[in-house]
């Protein structure tokens, strides 16, 4: 995953959408489930990408840790082993 690769070497590193698939529902679960720290979207469809969003976080919140540890513990190993 790029986006954790990214944050491998630089942690603050800030990614997000914007555009139509910024107010999709489906793409709002996608985009919290791949680490994206924003969606953004047109003004009328502000409501439900809230609360899309809301649904994703609670949908996802154990599942989306244990997939982060496991995600990341890869990437480190990875990069670990390319510096031997």
């Amino acid at each position: 995953n790029a986006i954790l690769e990214g944050r491998a070497t630089r942690p603050e590193l800030e990614v997000g959408i914007c555009g139509e698939h910024g107010g999709d529902p489906e793409s709002i679960e996608w985009c919290h489930l791949i680490g994206n720290n924003y969606v953004s979207c047109s003004p009328f469809r502000v409501p439900v990408a809230r609360l899309a969003a809301a649904h994703a976080a609670l949908k996802h919140m154990p599942a989306k840790k244990a997939a982060v540890k496991k995600t990341v513990k890869k990437v480190v190993k990875k990069a670990v082993g390319k510096k031997k």
